[in-house]
């Protein structure tokens, strides 16, 4: 099978080693990657925070490179790929030529633990790892796509691996609710690294970087010696962190 492999902005930004684990694991499982290089933001942060025609300039430029080929669209993150599958639909729910092309890439659009299992069934990396895994729930994942058992069915695999998962709460990041709602959003997040430290977690797993980037953030600063990782690098065995 062939894909097109949309990497979002903060991975291709601040986290491009990411990215580097994703191609591996999919690469793994067989699939032919591509990947379209004039690919930019999706335009969630603009439509999250209000400003719906910036964001529909950015979704009809996603909508035509992702529709030069039919091949499924394969995302490692949760939140981007609500905002193809979902909020595509509702940006363009007044211009049914669009909302219609919309559709059409949303019915192929899979975030990436969610075409692992779901689409390929493949779960099994031959990967290891020595310690315990705190999987965390985005929000947009559990929520918005309804992903909830794919991720664990992925970590279960591990060998060597001890994983739990963690409760469902936000972890208060929330892209610009963490800036609009800061003192909000802080709560939040203590709340969340309270329960990680607790858990006895060696490294916190998602399939969002925005909620990692938020997690590990709130970790260094405590000085804790927990750190996070995209489901992807744990997979590639990759080193754990956001550095």
């Amino acid at each position: 099978m062939r894909v097109q492999l949309f990497i979002t902005c903060m991975i291709d930004s601040l986290f491009p080693q990411i990215g580097e684990a994703v191609f591996d694991v999919l690469s793994l499982a067989g699939v032919e990657i591509h990947f379209p290089t004039d690919q930019t933001c999706c335009g969630q942060p603009t439509y999250n925070a209000g400003y719906r025609d910036h964001a529909q300039i950015l979704a009809k430029r996603t909508i035509e490179i992702l529709t030069l080929s039919d091949d499924p669209v394969v995302l490692p993150s949760g939140s981007c790929a609500v905002m193809i599958r979902k909020e595509f639909l509702e940006l363009f729910r007044e211009d049914p030529p669009w909302q219609q092309r919309a559709q059409a890439l949303s019915s192929r659009t899979y975030e990436l633990s969610e075409f692992l299992v779901d689409i390929l069934g493949h779960t099994e990396f031959q990967a290891s790892f020595d310690g315990r895994i705190a999987y965390h729930p985005s929000c947009h994942l559990l929520r918005g796509l309804g992903v909830k058992t794919q991720p664990l069915d992925l970590l279960n695999q591990l060998k060597g691996a001890d994983v739990i998962s963690l409760s469902p709460d936000c972890c208060g990041f929330g892209g610009v609710f963490a800036i609009d709602h800061a003192e909000i959003s802080s709560e939040m997040m203590n709340r969340k690294l309270d329960a990680i430290e607790s858990s006895g977690a060696d490294v916190v797993v998602g399939a969002d970087v925005s909620c990692l980037m938020q997690i590990e953030g709130g970790l260094r600063r405590r000085g804790s010696s927990i750190r996070c990782a995209h489901i992807a690098q744990i997979i590639a065995m990759k080193e754990p962190g956001l550095r």
